[in-house]
């Protein structure tokens, strides 16, 4: 296990941020749907990606988010710049610093491209995550060479943490993050082998959950240590572990995200009373939701408040720890933390607490758990 050392380190304050998802091309716009309770899960029929029809969030066919020109940027690529640029806009950060860094997460970004073209030495090259991030970077003017984040499920809230440390170390003064990923038949026939899909919109922590719905978005962060943001929301805490269990299966104890949770807690130097509520990773998934229920209670937060955005979102993979991020920072901003949609009745309601109703809450921290396949686990605490 790994975690940020903040001994004698500069504070992380959280200057902008973006959700670009279904429901709304600002993070204003996607706070003011979950409010009104509006979820961007639907029942799809496309050939395109499944032969069977599914509940996803998902964009509209052919929707463009950048204009066209000679880059011929994917929707990937137009998610990640059209997400960056409206978190940058009127930031103050100053991209072509050398004392800014960007970082992209993403668990599959062109992976759309093996389904329809040769696999040629150009196609190698154009589905790399690396190719991607240097274009984006690129578009902007970033001066350093963009660093990509793939670690699964965990890959947004992982980019928090990489920025924090970079950031932390002296190496850099401010940091933009963004996540992104699409939905193809390459994704939904992966999901789908695993029986891990839903059949009806997905139910988060619920005594009859029966998996997950896929959903599309793109999230950016902005980070800084500058000091002029010093009133602003800040990274308090982050810490990564590895269940060493099996490949897609998560732990069946919990320890080792629990274990995580301890060492983002001691990193932050809070006991769990300081947590006032928790955006948990929440597929809906039986084994994932009982694994995060047991961490929970493993790690002293059974009574906090917790909720999964899930239902509203469907699974957002590389973006989904961006995206619920941001959208607890607003609640804490606004002192209303959003319910789990698609929840009725606690499967574990002696481990965890969930919201089944929006509540006004005065908080001035909350963490952020995020797990995936190959036993990653993350969890970090953003706080006033």
């Amino acid at each position: 296990m790994s975690s940020i050392n903040a001994l004698n380190e500069p504070e992380v304050f959280v200057v902008a941020d973006n959700i670009l998802s279904p429901l709304g091309k600002t993070t204003a716009e996607n706070f003011a749907k979950l409010r009104q309770n509006i979820s961007g899960v639907k029942d799809h029929s496309d050939l395109a990606i499944s032969p069977l029809p599914f509940f996803a969030s998902l964009f509209n066919k052919g929707e463009q988010f950048v204009k066209a020109d000679e880059h011929n940027y994917t929707k990937f690529e137009q998610l990640l710049i059209a997400s960056i640029a409206d978190a940058l806009n009127g930031s103050g950060v100053d991209v072509r610093d050398k004392k800014t860094v960007l970082i992209i997460s993403s668990t599959k970004g062109n992976i759309s491209l093996l389904e329809d073209d040769a696999i040629t030495d150009e196609l190698k090259e154009r589905i790399s995550l690396s190719t991607s991030a240097k274009l984006v970077g690129e578009h902007f003017g970033f001066q350093n060479q963009p660093i990509v984040v793939s670690n699964a499920c965990i890959s947004g809230v992982l980019g928090v943490i990489t920025a924090a440390r970079l950031l932390r170390s002296g190496q850099y003064e401010n940091a933009v993050v963004a996540g992104a990923d699409v939905i193809s038949k390459f994704i939904m026939s992966g999901f789908q082998s695993f029986q891990a899909l839903s059949t009806g919109p997905c139910k988060p922590f619920d005594k009859d959950h029966d998996g997950l719905n896929l959903g599309e978005g793109a999230g950016t962060i902005i980070l800084s240590t500058n000091h002029k943001y010093a009133q602003n929301i800040k990274v308090k805490g982050g810490s990564v572990s590895n269940d060493a269990n099996h490949i897609s299966g998560p732990s069946r104890t919990g320890q080792e995200l629990a274990g995580a949770i301890k060492n983002a807690l001691q990193e932050a130097n809070f006991t769990p009373a300081d947590i006032d509520f928790i955006s948990a990773h929440g597929t809906a998934t039986v084994y994932n939701d009982e694994m995060e229920a047991n961490a929970i209670a493993i790690a002293g937060l059974q009574k906090v408040p917790l909720n999964s955005l899930k239902g509203f979102y469907g699974h957002t993979l590389g973006a989904a720890g961006l995206i619920e991020s941001i959208i607890s920072i607003q609640s804490l901003k606004q002192a209303l933390v959003i319910p789990t949609m698609g929840f009725r009745e606690a499967a574990d309601p002696e481990k965890v607490n969930i919201c089944a109703a929006s509540i006004r809450l005065k908080a001035n921290n909350f963490l952020k758990t995020a797990s995936g396949f190959g036993g990653c686990n993350a969890a970090v605490i953003f706080g006033k």
